[in-house]
């Protein structure tokens, strides 16, 4: 009943709905002891029927969660009144029992506790009548064993309730499952993108980085200019390891073969990379590094993962800010952390990180952080991000000890 979408599903609504409007017109009508009399029991069960009866045939039009407490809680009046006015329908008691059971229909978990606890209430105080005023001159059939239709009714809420919380449980899983299948997608679409644009990038690369290779060997370059062109070769080679990382997402690269890595090399020249990054915007990087900090990893991959989260850490950073990068043994551990005083994240923006397509930069793909991600789990480390709005942001690495 939640969504009325195709016009087979709303044909189907409205045929049981005006079933059901009918055998409560028919109720009024055929063999009412009450009918003729207008009084005031009678007049509220016509009341009841019109306002239950227009609720149901505007859901489809007005889908609100108001609407919806509002089915429920006139259907629990009208069914309640129909049990006082009519003691000697003795069938009305168990539909009592089931009315929780139509908010399942709504597929609204807050629906269906408003609907229990208003049925609990309910069972209570109709019990504490029978018990108190009754004393069972209407309702004998009650009387005779109150503890044990008072626990049964209860019985069948607590049955309502697990039927509920398992049909609740599945339509859960199947939201997870339809949100990792939609995600499979997403990953699916960014491996063929990152295969064409790395089919393209790949050959002027090549190209630039062969004239780049002559000219290094030429004799007729001075040293300088040579170690120039040996590190516009070496950025070069980052790019191209870019490309394959992106490429990774699609298949990922399990057979290549891991170096002893030494974080504060890394780390020096990763910070040394964005030194006139961070002046841009008059932020500073202050590296403290202990000695003796190896893991196993790839070079290059271990490098691209420190610039997407350092430069991350300055582009979040106000003007003038300093960006802390640190790194030191604990135990069995090498743990490396980037400390910045920005903006920070929410909950909700932290758990969305690494997900394709999500970020927190007008311009960015969130493709970044998937391949962060992709490279700590890939070298058996973790990373946490300790965060709030306002307060900035602590990135934590840990990768095992090499040594």
């Amino acid at each position: 009943m939640k969504e009325i979408n195709s016009k087979f599903n709303n044909k189907i609504y409205y045929i049981v709905v005006l079933s059901i409007i009918a055998m409560m017109i028919m109720g009024l009508l055929i063999n009412n002891p009450l009918f003729g009399e207008f009084g005031i029991g009678y007049i509220s069960h016509c009341i009841l029927v019109v306002i239950f009866s227009i609720c149901l045939l505007l859901y489809p039009t007005k889908t609100s969660a108001g609407l919806r407490i509002t089915i429920i809680f006139v259907a629990t009046v009208y069914l309640y009144l129909l049990f006082f006015l009519y003691p000697e329908t003795w069938t009305i008691f168990i539909l009592l029992s089931f009315i929780p059971a139509f908010s399942i229909l709504f597929f609204d978990s807050k629906v269906f506790y408003f609907s229990l606890t208003l049925n609990c209430l309910s069972i209570l105080l109709l019990f504490g009548y029978i018990m108190f005023v009754d004393q069972g001159h209407q309702y004998p059939y009650m009387e005779q064993d109150i503890i044990g239709n008072a626990i049964n009714l209860i019985a069948s809420q607590i049955i309502i309730y697990f039927i509920f919380y398992l049909t609740h449980g599945r339509i859960k899983q199947q939201q997870v499952y339809f949100e990792q299948i939609q995600q499979a997608e997403r990953l699916k679409v960014t491996g063929q993108l990152a295969a064409a644009v790395a089919h393209e990038i790949r050959n002027p690369l090549t190209v630039v980085k062969g004239f780049l290779q002559l000219f290094e060997e030429d004799a007729s370059m001075n040293e300088d200019q040579k170690r120039n062109f040996s590190l516009m070769i070496e950025e070069l080679k980052t790019a191209e390891q870019v490309i394959y990382q992106f490429l990774s997402i699609a298949k990922p690269d399990k057979d290549k073969v891991n170096e002893t890595v030494d974080v504060k090399v890394i780390l020096q020249g990763v910070t040394d990379l964005l030194y006139s990054y961070g002046l841009s915007n008059s932020n500073r990087i202050e590296l403290e590094v202990e000695d003796n900090c190896y893991i196993v990893a790839n070079n290059i991959e271990s490098k691209q993962l420190f610039i997407n989260i350092i430069k991350n850490a300055v582009e979040a950073s106000k003007t003038g800010d300093v960006v802390f990068v640190t790194a030191k043994r604990e135990k069995q551990f090498i743990v490396i952390k980037v400390i910045d005083q920005g903006r920070g994240m929410s909950e909700m923006e932290v758990k969305s990180l690494g997900t394709p397509y999500y970020s927190l930069k007008s311009k960015g793909t969130g493709l970044g952080m998937m391949v962060c991600f992709n490279i700590v789990e890939k070298y058996k480390g973790n990373i946490d991000f300790q965060t709030s709005k306002g307060q900035g942001t602590t990135v934590t690495i840990r990768f095992p000890s090499a040594y």
